[in-house]
């Protein structure tokens, strides 16, 4: 009999998880909140994963070209990192604004704030690319690019910074379907941008057959196609009348009070994306201090770290867009219910991935280094940082709700308390002063996830972001 009802039980979500990804399912704002936890956060999680692929896969085949290669990566990324600020900012306003008019049953306001936000993207990228194209070179000398990196490395960064729209567009266009509830649309664009970037990479960076290798211009073409199709594909969905949001070229008008408000909401989120981004660059600067070996050790901790929170990130996406059709559909305790069951299970999760780092931690580092030092420093921030897994995952859920919810200046406060105000100088204190080594620096950041996750839901619970208009 158990066996039978476990059976019916797998059958039943395995259904779910079809429907997930068919995207059928389309209404959030009634019916069983679990569902809808899980409907939204599917596809939202398997979307990050795509995401992430992009720069294991670019890394993957130009490390076989050399230092330069890797290098110029490294700093053109480091440019691109305020693109994304940008990109995620305006991603968050779009996400909040289009979920909100989703809840409320209109879905032209909706289209008109997707609009409004596609414009922006357009106008902002555009002059960032071509600010990118005619100062490739000396945007890398600024970055302390050798004359020889600078020589190979100025038609990858030229490239990347100059089709900057395109990325600036997929994650809008993303953000504006997740708002709608679309989230598989989201998810099949970037599968289509992946395939055709893991198929692209090898075939432009070493050439095949007739096509000659274009060396590391190679991984900036491929990303780019790859980036570029999927964009193609998330506004065929949205001309095509297949997706919530609908649009036609008769309603692309300039709404100057509409784009103050986007703005203005996405100005919190570039704050809270530069402000975390910033943190980690200066406890990177601390690790630095202890050598080498301390500095890899940590390198490969966070990317582990960051590579295992990203079905968490799904999950906050999918709370984030929860609260704005609830707020919209007029119904707020149902909003904030969907918060705490979506951190609840964030809970679970990270509890699960906690456990088995703390354990494996050896044998996982083990798979990315054979260094001695090396996996000493990897497995000891592993083992510290998973520490503050737990209160990180109400952390994460209940700051994008905020999020959700219009109102980005708050969780940019929190950023800013926990993550400049705490965290750096405690990580200098304990790893310096106290002369704790690294092992201070990875204390502070369990440290500031649970204070971040404290402060969050004391400002969560005293309910203002229900009051929020846009």
């Amino acid at each position: 009999m158990a066996q039978s009802v476990n059976h019916l039980n797998l059958k039943k979500l395995f259904g779910y998880f079809k429907t997930a990804i068919k995207g059928e399912e389309k209404e959030y704002t009634s019916g069983n909140i679990n569902k809808a936890i899980f409907m939204l956060a599917v596809p939202m999680i398997l979307e990050m994963v795509m995401e992430s692929l992009f720069a294991v896969v670019d890394v993957f085949f130009v490390s076989r070209l050399g230092v330069n290669a890797i290098a110029t990566v490294g700093l053109t990324e480091s440019v691109l990192t305020i693109i994304y600020a940008v990109a995620i900012g305006l991603s968050m306003a779009a996400t909040a604004m289009v979920a909100r008019r989703t809840g409320e049953k209109n879905p032209e306001a909706a289209s008109e704030a997707a609009i409004q936000a596609l414009i922006i993207a357009v106008i902002i990228g555009s002059v960032i690319g071509l600010t990118g194209v005619i100062f490739a070179e000396d945007i890398l000398r600024l970055m302390g690019g050798a004359p020889e990196l600078i020589s190979e490395g100025k038609g990858y960064t030229r490239i990347m910074l100059g089709s900057n729209v395109i990325i600036m567009l997929l994650f809008l266009n993303n953000a504006i379907f997740r708002g709608a509830g679309d989230a598989s649309i989201a998810m099949r664009s970037l599968w289509l941008a992946n395939a055709l970037n893991i198929v692209l990479c090898p075939v432009l960076i070493f050439g095949l057959g007739p096509i000659p290798g274009l060396g590391i211009e190679g991984a900036a073409l491929a990303t780019t196609i790859g980036r570029g199709s999927g964009v193609l594909y998330q506004f065929y969905m949205l001309f095509s009348k297949r997706s919530v949001i609908q649009l036609n070229r008769s309603n692309f008008k300039f709404n100057p009070d509409l784009i103050g408000k986007m703005l203005n909401v996405s100005a919190g989120g570039m704050g809270q994306f530069l402000i975390e981004s910033a943190s980690w660059v200066f406890l990177v600067r601390i690790i630095s201090v202890f050598g080498s070996d301390a500095l890899a050790g940590y390198t490969i901790a966070i990317r582990i770290i960051i590579f295992t929170i990203l079905p968490s990130w799904g999950l906050s996406n999918a709370a984030a867009t929860l609260v704005g059709q609830n707020l919209g559909a007029g119904q707020p305790e149902r909003a904030e219910t969907s918060v705490w069951r979506a951190a609840f299970y964030n809970m679970l999760f990270l509890a699960f991935i906690s456990v088995g780092l703390f354990v494996f931690a050896g044998i996982i580092i083990e798979i990315f280094t054979t260094e001695t030092n090396v996996q000493q420093y990897g497995i000891q921030g592993l083992r510290y940082i998973c520490a503050g897994y737990i209160f990180a995952a109400y952390g994460m859920v209940t700051s994008q709700s905020f999020n959700g919810a219009g109102d980005t200046r708050t969780p940019t406060v929190i950023n800013l308390l926990c993550y400049w105000v705490l965290q750096i100088p405690l990580a200098y204190l304990l790893a310096v002063t106290l002369d704790l080594g690294p092992a201070g620096v990875f204390i502070a950041i369990a440290i500031s996830f649970s204070m971040h996750a404290l402060v969050s839901i004391v400002w969560f619970r005293r309910g203002k972001w229900k009051l929020v208009e846009i």
